[in-house]
């Protein structure tokens, strides 16, 4: 079978008045020509050579990112068309993307484009996409990214009122977390590109085309590891999938484990194009006894899979700013010192999150900030795709794993600065089962130095900095009965030391005034406001939650704690009293939908943020993948805790 050349993309990253970042994958070598068209400005036509890193992962799947300064810098505010067209060797023909691929292009519009806007005025955000989340009864499951698309469409005549950008604040795919359906369609996939095979250390498998083909262990990959008491502890971190009193990952047993399955599903999360090469179709490999749920999931799936054209558009046209949170590697990532010795120290366990790793440099970090990744760093990464397993492979798996320089900042107005809080944790001094605070010391000494000097911050922070108590004390109760894993026990207030240098940031004299805390994680949605009691001229915090893009919190589990955390720490309860913030005074908004005492929304969906000149919120809202939307109203004066 013929394979198109473009498989994914373009995916526009930053994207700057004087720089141009664009991420594409294809099924070959190709050179590229970009021609932009800013509205009522002279057109540009630029032939990318230096400017273009190819990594080659399969004999038929290319990783492009194009990083192009650019000598006339384009116009702010302004509609710039944009053509990118490639050809295959030096006589070939040059090929507009959009004659492979029409359904990129709004209506009316014949090019392709994208707007650079002088002023944030409002910003796209979430979090927490899983491909087969299904629709529930009293659910608005779909997917954010589709609602967020339509936002665009809506104004398609209007660009210059399509936000400034596009946040993924994590778990952009689920590693760790696979319906059947789609392992089978990575599988499937793989054969068309031709993926290069990897030794997979610590299993008895020879390598990963055994995996992919003849034994694919389909809800079943715990079985990979032998059974040793050495190996009981790796099977309890990365492939139990026990059901959580709060969160739940069910899937755990299907876990990606090769760099190919990895890569694979960065191309069928964001594009419609290489389900063309694929199936979901059922194979003899799956267990029986996993027939009905691989059957519910395909339903799930399916619905995914039919709305990736507008997935594939909205990308096209935004700038997309990303970070990764712990199901782009694996759940509970880092969570404590006890759980990296653990997944650090075994062949196996450490050969599939620095997979993931790899993957997540290549498909998302990359184009965040280009220049954190130096050229050597990617020649070695060029090495381990084509040759996984392999020496290069190993020492990038242990570069990465070291690497601290994940977090970056986009010179937008107001900045936007995306922090890691899952690589640089402040570890327990006490006890090394007990959950490691989101950032380090050290970290939060440079988050300080960058904030220095600005008005107003956009700060993504993962995890929400301020977060619902109630929840926030059964995960610090189920630590205290040393279950971290249980709960998911990952919030900044859990380490005392790394709160405590966080609340002093903001205690700075020379913070900014305005600071918009951008979070996702929880798979709910609520906004704050924050006032810090001690400070005479506090600083202006909001803390916004967006998440999830596709996925939710057990409905009637979230309704009884949303209503409980009312209850139990309103002003008059004397639980609050004694458990109050009282170094800060945060003031719920309540979602104009909600019922008496409700706080919180649940519901697949994107956020929408409105700003005003001085970077202050004007409006927060949620647009649910349903088609409703839901805005957080004025702060209520009597509901601090």
């Amino acid at each position: 079978m013929s394979i198109n050349t473009l498989l994914a993309g373009p995916v526009l990253r930053r994207m700057q008045s004087e720089r141009i970042t664009l991420w594409l994958a294809t099924s070959q070598p190709v050179q590229w020509r970009l021609a932009l068209f800013p509205d009522k400005h002279d057109s540009q036509v630029h032939e990318i050579r230096g400017h273009c890193r190819e990594l080659k992962v399969a004999e038929h799947y290319y990783i492009h990112l194009i990083d192009l300064p650019l000598n006339m810098p384009l116009p702010a505010d302004t509609w710039v068309g944009y053509e990118l067209s490639y050809k295959h060797g030096a006589d070939g023909e040059w090929i507009n993307l959009t004659q492979e691929a029409p359904h990129l292009l709004y209506p009316g519009r014949s090019t392709l484009g994208f707007v650079i806007h002088s002023q944030v005025r409002s910003v796209l955000h979430g979090s927490c996409r899983k491909p087969h989340y299904a629709r529930k009864e009293g659910s608005s499951a779909g997917d954010g990214l589709v609602r967020a698309d339509q936002h665009l469409l809506e104004l398609v005549t209007t660009p210059t009122e399509w936000p400034a950008l596009l946040m993924m604040g994590g778990d952009q795919i689920y590693t760790d977390d696979v319906a059947g359906p789609m392992l089978v369609a990575i599988h499937r996939l793989l054969d068309e590109l031709n993926s290069p095979a990897e030794p997979l250390p610590g299993t008895q498998l020879h390598s990963s085309h055994t995996l992919h083909r003849d034994q694919p262990h389909y809800y079943t990959r715990d079985q990979l590891l032998p059974k040793t008491r050495a190996n009981k502890d790796i099977r309890t971190v990365l492939f139990t999938g026990v059901k959580k009193p709060v969160f739940t990952t069910d899937s755990a047993r299907n876990h990606l484990i090769s760099l190919s399955e990895v890569m694979a599903m960065y191309l069928l999360v964001w594009s419609p194009i290489p389900w063309r090469y694929t199936d979901m179709t059922i194979p003899p490999e799956v267990p029986t006894e996993f027939a009905e749920r691989y059957e519910a999931q395909l339903e799930a799936m399916e619905e995914f899979v039919a709305e990736l054209d507008c997935v594939h558009r909205l990308m096209a046209h935004i700038p997309v700013a990303m970070m990764f949170d712990d199901h782009d590697i694996t759940d509970d990532w880092n969570l404590s010192a006890e759980w990296e010795e653990t997944a650090y120290g075994e062949p196996f366990s450490r050969r599939i999150i620095g997979n993931a790793l790899v993957a997540y440099l290549v498909c998302q970090a990359w184009g965040n900030a280009p220049e954190n990744f130096s050229d050597d760093m990617m020649k070695r990464c060029d090495e381990a795709l084509q040759l996984p397993g392999e020496e290069a492979h190993e020492d990038l798996i242990s570069e990465l794993i070291a690497f601290r320089g994940w977090q970056y900042k986009w010179d937008t107005k107001p900045a936007l600065m995306v922090i890691d809080t899952r690589t640089n944790r402040w570890r327990s001094e006490f006890n090394p089962a007990h959950p490691s605070g989101l950032m380090d010391w050290e970290s939060l000494s440079e988050l300080q130095q960058r904030l220095l000097g600005h008005d107003a911050v956009l700060l993504v922070s993962p995890a929400p900095i301020f977060g619902v108590k109630l929840i926030e004390t059964i995960q610090k109760v189920f630590t205290w009965f040393g279950k971290p894993l249980m709960v998911d026990a990952e919030n900044w207030m859990a380490h005392r030391g790394a709160a405590n240098t966080l609340l002093n940031l903001f205690r700075h004299g020379k913070t900014p005034q305005n600071f918009v805390i951008l979070s996702g994680d929880v798979h709910y949605s609520f906004a704050y406001e924050v006032e810090l009691r001690s400070k005479k001229n506090s600083p202006n915090i909001w803390q916004i939650t967006s998440s999830g893009f596709r996925n939710e919190f057990p409905r009637k589990l979230l309704d009884v704690l949303d209503r409980m955390n009312r209850w139990l720490y309103a002003p008059w309860s004397p639980l609050n009293w004694f458990t109050k913030r009282r170094k800060m005074r945060i003031v719920p908004r309540k979602p104009d939908h909600g019922s008496r005492g409700e706080r919180l929304v649940n519901g697949s969906g994107v956020g929408l943020l409105t700003l005003d000149a001085t970077g202050a919120p004007l409006k927060i809202t949620q647009l649910l993948a349903d088609g409703d939307t839901i805005e957080f109203r004025k702060r209520m004066e009597d509901e601090a805790h």
